[in-house]
């Protein structure tokens, strides 16, 4: 017998709709620094057996209050318990990276100033005026710039040690007191390729010679610069108005930091 006739066709199949993809996990949006403050901060840009016979070149008032005047030390890598995890970055922003070239001109409101102490740094517009020096066991002078008010500090010295992290071991070891309140809140190697660097961040809730402000937020970066020796420096300011003022004084600071004997740009 003939086929019968064949029934209509139907409609054709709807294919399935594509999976969706699954949020994005808490913390991977871009809330951090900018790659300049991650760097020394950002950093240049400022981390255990200690050899306690390497002296400590600390200046007046250095001795007892964990301001860290010319502090030098020996050398290790360690890892203090009370550490946390440093301030977060961007997804995808190296922490460790050596820094471009920087910009012909500093930021807004800062000024590019030759110290007489043999270096070129940027410091907020004003803190120049507010320079002052304490004599140092060894290398150059430790130079302080202030803000207007006091509360605010920016502090340069030599470091004696064979690397930033040395210097930092034996500044947290037992050899060196430690000013009241002392909390270490992060400590990071900053080592990659040419750059050699540690920072160190802490608090404390007050700091000998310094007003009194309540808790102190500081941040320490170390580091080897282009003549071969290396350096500190430390922003120091109030903890009550939050943590990214002494950063980006610092990241600033590093990034422009040339020892003039290098022969740095104009």
């Amino acid at each position: 017998a003939p086929p019968g006739p064949r029934p209509p066709a139907g409609p054709p199949p709807v294919p399935p709709a594509p999976p969706t993809p699954p949020a994005p996990s808490a913390g991977t949006g871009s809330t951090g620094y900018s790659r300049r403050t991650v760097w020394t901060v950002v950093g240049a840009s400022a981390a255990a057996g200690v050899a306690v016979a390497l002296a400590l070149s600390l200046g007046p008032g250095g001795d007892k209050d964990g301001d860290q005047r010319g502090t030098v030390a020996a050398s290790g890598t360690p890892s203090p318990a009370e550490s946390s995890p440093a301030p977060p970055v961007s997804e995808g922003s190296p922490v460790s990276e050596e820094p471009s070239a920087g910009p012909s001109s500093p930021p807004a409101g800062y000024v590019v100033h030759d110290d007489p102490e043999g270096f070129r740094i940027a410091v907020p517009d004003g803190w120049q005026e507010q320079r002052s020096t304490v004599s140092s066991q060894y290398g150059m002078d430790v130079v302080n710039y202030r803000d207007p008010t006091g509360h605010r500090r920016l502090q340069i010295f030599e470091v004696r040690e064979s690397s930033p992290d040395a210097s930092f071991d034996l500044f947290l070891s037992d050899a060196v007191p430690k000013p009241p309140g002392f909390q270490v809140v992060s400590r990071e190697n900053l080592n990659s390729g040419d750059l050699t660097g540690s920072r160190l961040e802490y608090l404390a809730d007050s700091l000998k010679g310094e007003p009194e402000i309540g808790t102190w937020h500081v941040v320490d970066q170390r580091f080897r610069a282009a003549d071969g020796k290396i350096y500190a420096i430390a922003s120091y300011g109030p903890d009550s108005d939050g943590r990214i003022d002494e950063y980006m004084v610092l990241a600033t600071a590093v990034d422009w930091f040339c020892p003039l004997s290098a022969g740095c740009s104009s």
